[in-house]
């Protein structure tokens, strides 16, 4: 199937004078486990700077004092853990009643692996009806169990890199990159969501259409990278864009911040957190109020 191929970029509809932090969606942030709580701190900070109104973000209880301080900005919810220091069989009845809350879920960032993690990936997609962004460990918990992403009541962008593209499709990341379009586009139609698919010329296609992102540069290719997309992705969701151009702007936008890093502090030296201080600029250049 040919796939339309996009170029235009959406914009954020203009904030009115009469707005509260309602008005930009209550994002709810699952991610975390011992030994990457940077993950959930750079996911709620970039859902904070890409423009969300509220931000909460889910964590183990183990983590939940380190997520905390990582920024004063979201609220934190401490959910119970298993002996893994990762969110245990428990912990899923009281992410549920946070969830009710929540306009935007994004789910994944450092959430660790194993059947737990798998049947919390599984209850979120079946039972949560509010936009949902799985990426990371929320991915790699759907590898061996890729009809999950066909028990959805909600819209579903996925994020993937090519590894764990390559994992949902039981192909290597070498056949992903040879194909990267097709292979996306098709997924993206059997399972009826939206396809990030990151890399150089990152592809976002719902199965019709086809976006491929011009911006962003090696220097991204750092550890965490992606966790900021995941969250500047939901907040975009939550200020009102459909799934497929949160997704497309996103990806630009996330590229963008990277480009304006690496002007200020060369490639080599970015890292992750560095995106996340640049989102506000970059979403000035994109003309985004």
């Amino acid at each position: 199937m040919t796939l339309e191929r996009i170029t235009s970029l959406p914009a954020l509809p203009p904030r009115r004078p009469d707005s509260n932090k309602g008005t930009f969606g209550r994002i709810l942030v699952v991610a975390g486990t011992r030994g990457m709580s940077g993950a959930a701190v750079l996911c709620g900070s970039a859902a904070l700077r890409g423009g969300a109104g509220l931000v909460k973000v889910a964590t183990p209880r183990e983590v939940w004092p380190l997520v905390s301080v990582g920024n004063p900005c979201y609220m934190t919810v401490p959910l119970d853990q298993d002996a893994d220091g990762g969110f245990g069989a428990a912990a899923l009845a009281g992410l549920l009643e946070v969830v009710k809350n929540s306009d935007v879920v994004a789910l994944g960032p450092g959430l660790g692996r194993g059947p737990e993690i798998t049947k919390l990936v599984s209850a979120v997609v079946s039972q949560v009806a509010a936009p949902l962004v799985l990426d990371a460990d929320g991915l790699n918990a759907c590898a061996d169990r890729v009809e999950i992403l066909d028990q959805r009541v909600g819209p579903i962008i996925i994020t993937p890199h090519p590894g764990e593209f390559g994992r949902l499709l039981g192909r290597t990341a070498a056949q992903v990159q040879a194909d990267r379009e097709e292979l996306a586009g098709a997924f993206a139609r059997r399972h009826k969501l939206i396809v990030l698919l990151k890399g150089h010329g990152t592809v976002v296609t719902d199965g019709g259409r086809v976006y491929v992102n011009t911006t962003g540069n090696p220097g991204m290719a750092t550890a965490g990278s992606g966790d900021v997309l995941t969250g500047l992705i939901a907040a975009l969701l939550g200020q009102g864009l459909k799934p497929f151009a949160a997704a497309q702007l996103g990806a630009h936008v996330h590229g963008l911040a990277g480009d304006l890093a690496a002007g200020d502090y060369g490639q080599a030296g970015m890292i992750a957190s560095d995106l996340v201080d640049f989102l506000p600029r970059a979403l000035v250049q994109t003309r985004s109020p």
